[in-house]
């Protein structure tokens, strides 16, 4: 198995994600190569929490200008994980 640190690349602080906290749900973008039982493990091991469901989404980069030359954002992994309702809150995310 991978190291988890290489798979959870960093949590995802907006707006939509801290109104999710309060179902218990996190934000974190992820390695695109990982699937939901390689970031359910990851989750688990880092913050030492109990995960109850995973999703995933593979995010388009957006296509920028800057004035007459094009390029693109590259592509990107989101994962919305759900909390156990027994299990305790990241730790990361409070107060925020």
């Amino acid at each position: 198995m991978r190291n988890p640190h290489d798979i959870i690349i960093k949590p995802l602080v907006t707006e939509q994600s801290m109104d999710g906290m309060a179902e218990r749900k996190y934000s974190f973008k992820v390695a695109r190569n990982a699937n939901k039982t390689e970031i359910k493990k990851a989750i688990e091991k880092i913050f030492d929490v109990k995960v109850e469901k995973t999703n995933t989404l593979n995010m388009t980069g957006k296509v920028k200008r800057m004035g007459r030359n094009e390029g693109k954002r590259a592509d990107w992994k989101k994962a919305i994980i759900t909390l156990s309702e027994d299990s305790k809150e990241i730790e990361f995310f409070e107060g925020m």
